[in-house]
């Protein structure tokens, strides 16, 4: 398996940062775990297959995780690819339904099949073995792991019950979003984080989704995690490619 980190920044803009965006291959098959702003324009650079790049997965329906779908999907179409699966949380199917009645050129040309995926439910998705867990943010948001590997964490204070999702995992990406001192507000500081995965068997932790005050500081927020995280620490970077 490679996953290609995409995008590591937030809703505020970044000049450095897409939005969220994860890419995954395996066996000659792709699978786009969210799709904020800027991530069709890094996929391009990537060079990447589009008629085989035609499943998505949604960790939840915040846009900054899935405003360029639609602009994917319509430019698979334009280059011939009209058909497309979605996964994402309980809701996927009526707001994609809602969201392509808005423009019917993409909702009369583009074939889209839609899953809603629950918490606990392990599934085949694009030869990922792939299970899921909840976690807790402003609207319902999943952590997905994929073939008991790499986690991807949805939006989410950290959750001490991740350590035992996670366990025997090599690599575990999660936002950071605040400087500590910052209310969690559905969002994970470096020693929140820290803390709730002390002790975790996970090889890495990758961080992300950094907002502003963050993203200027993420020495720090290496810092602060490996006080209690004994792993290794990394700050997610534009581009970056890791084989599992």
């Amino acid at each position: 398996m490679q996953l290609t980190v995409l995008g590591t920044g937030c809703p505020i803009p970044d000049p450095l940062r897409a939005q969220a965006g994860y890419l995954l291959e395996k066996s000659d098959k792709l699978l786009l775990v969210d799709c904020g702003a800027g991530i069709f324009h890094q996929l391009s650079k990537l060079g990447v297959s589009w008629a085989k790049l035609d499943t998505f997965l949604l960790t939840h329906h915040h846009l900054d995780h899935m405003s360029d779908l639609l602009p994917i999907l319509t430019g698979r179409w334009l280059m011939g690819f009209p058909q497309a699966t979605v996964y994402g949380p309980s809701g996927t199917q009526a707001l994609i339904r809602n969201w392509v009645e808005l423009y019917p050129y993409v909702r009369d040309f583009v074939s889209i099949t839609v899953h809603d995926t629950k918490e606990g439910k392990n599934e085949s998705i694009a030869g990922f073995d792939v299970s899921s867990m909840a976690m807790r943010h402003h609207v319902t948001s999943l952590a997905y792991k994929f073939d008991n590997e790499l986690i991807i964490c949805g939006d989410s204070e950290p959750l001490p019950s991740l350590k035992t999702f996670a366990n025997g995992c090599k690599l575990l990406i999660h936002e950071c979003s605040y400087l500590d001192g910052h209310k969690p507000n559905g969002h994970a500081t470096p020693a929140t984080l820290g803390q709730a995965l002390a002790g975790a068997n996970v090889k890495t932790i990758v961080l992300t989704h950094f907002y502003p005050e963050a993203a200027l500081r993420t020495a720090e927020l290496v810092q602060t995690v490996g006080r209690y995280f004994s792993g290794q620490i990394e700050i997610a970077t534009e581009l970056k490619k890791y084989v599992l």
